[in-house]
């Protein structure tokens, strides 16, 4: 079987700067999260895995993960090192699956080529990381080669892989792509931004919070 490809989407956090499930914002007349990972189901992936934490039950209950595979991590409080082991961990089952987008629930913003221009990008680099850049700006997703899954996996804390990248710059393939970076929903603010001009980028990618 030939090798396949999947993304891990993190929806762990508990909002705190928000005050209430960012998950569960509605956007587009539907929750936030539900809007992410149908943006997720029509990349050019195999499998999507959805990382639930904290207010699981709650979300469970009003997403339609649609052929999403969802997995809990109990671990949530811990921080968005937890999530990402959690569904590298599903992935790391199949002997099959090689490359992994990781995407934040929060991010509904990612413009629609980017995936494929990564994906572009792995068939002639063989570099562990493939990373978008836009407009100077690293952001998400990132997609990442199975023999840095282990690595990842050993992350703890709050912390994404954004610092262990630029620890080890050969490791990475930067891809430029001509958008404003995706915004995530961290705050009040940025939850009035998004109803008031649906779809419209931002600048921040750092975590699930």
């Amino acid at each position: 079987m030939a090798s396949t490809t999947a993304a891990v989407v993190l929806a762990g956090g508990a909002s705190r700067r928000l005050g209430h499930p960012k998950q569960l914002i509605s956007y587009h007349g539907r929750p936030l999260l539900e809007h992410v990972v149908r943006s997720v189901l029509l990349w050019p992936v195999d499998r999507v895995v959805v990382v639930l934490g904290s207010g699981a039950e709650e979300i469970l209950d009003a997403v339609d993960f649609g052929g999403a595979i969802v997995a809990i991590n109990d671990d949530w409080a811990e921080g968005i090192a937890s999530s990402l082991r959690v569904g590298l961990d599903v992935l790391s089952r199949d002997p099959h699956s090689d490359l992994a987008f990781i995407v934040l629930g929060d991010q509904p913003g990612i413009p629609g080529d980017v995936p494929e221009k990564l994906l572009a990008a792995a068939e002639f680099s063989s570099r562990k990381a493939i990373v978008p850049v836009y407009r100077y700006e690293r952001s998400n997703p990132v997609l990442f080669r199975r023999q840095l899954w282990e690595r990842l996996m050993t992350l703890e804390g709050d912390h994404g892989a954004a610092e262990l990248l630029k620890a080890h710059p050969d490791w990475v393939e930067e891809v430029r792509v001509d958008h404003l970076p995706p915004r995530d929903i961290d705050t009040v603010d940025d939850e009035a931004d998004l109803h008031s001009a649906p779809g419209r980028p931002g600048s921040d990618a750092s975590s699930e919070r």
